[in-house]
């Protein structure tokens, strides 16, 4: 039991110290642990929601599965979780700040996910779920961060980069799915150079974060630390 939970969990504690040391400014750990646990919470409620839609029928195409029940259901949620905890939180006082947070919602849903899943189907899945599922899942976090940190460092198109908050990552994740979902054979064609393209512009876009520098005073006392 206990590799199977190691197995699972330590893709996620993997990555997000990857997203959190590029930090230039460090985020308080108890907020982090906080944001962790709330996108783990959130599988059981997601489950219930895809289970409902699956036992009743009303989900028979790809797409609507791709899309819908993976995509917009699970990105929902992360998208809410963040908004209600983190975006109008004093310690989201930089751009990159809203990449670390997204990404600590996110991986703490592929954390559960994924030992729930090795504990189903055999620990020997440990390596191909660390490289797609949990990575994907990581780097769907990077693109909402992303936009909701240019929507709190700037209120030119705020509106319009929250609602880019939930897209975008809804479209890469039902993508992702749906490649899964309709190629039966070979399906490694398609979903490497999807995940090579995908960190490509997450890492673009975690430099571009990172350049982004304001002075309130919070992140004053960061830098003084």
């Amino acid at each position: 039991m206990l590799a199977f939970f190691s197995a699972g969990i330590a893709p996620a504690f993997a990555l997000m110290a990857f997203f959190y040391l590029k930090d230039r400014f460090t985020e308080p750990l108890a907020l982090m642990g906080k944001t962790f646990l709330f996108g783990a919470l959130l599988v059981f409620p997601i489950m219930f929601i895809q289970y409902g839609f699956t036992a009743e029928n009303i989900t028979d195409s790809s797409f609507v599965q791709s899309f819908l029940l993976s995509g917009l259901i699970e990105e929902f949620f992360k998208w809410f979780i963040f908004m209600y905890v983190i975006f109008h939180h004093t310690d989201f006082d930089a751009h990159y700040d809203g990449i670390v947070y997204a990404v600590s919602i996110s991986l703490g849903f592929a954390a559960v996910e994924n030992i729930l899943y090795l504990f189903t189907n055999g620990i020997e899945y440990a390596v191909t779920r660390a490289l797609f599922p949990v990575s994907s899942h990581a780097l769907f976090g990077v693109m909402m961060g992303y936009h909701f940190g240019k929507a709190k460092m700037s209120h030119r198109h705020r509106y319009w980069n929250i609602l880019l908050a939930l897209l975008i990552p809804v479209l890469l994740h039902g993508t992702y799915n749906y490649i899964l979902q309709t190629v039966t054979s070979n399906w490694l064609i398609l979903l490497v150079p999807f995940m090579i393209g995908l960190w490509f512009v997450a890492l673009r876009r975690m430099k571009t974060a990172n350049k982004q520098v304001i002075y309130s005073p919070s992140q004053k006392k960061k830098i003084e630390a």
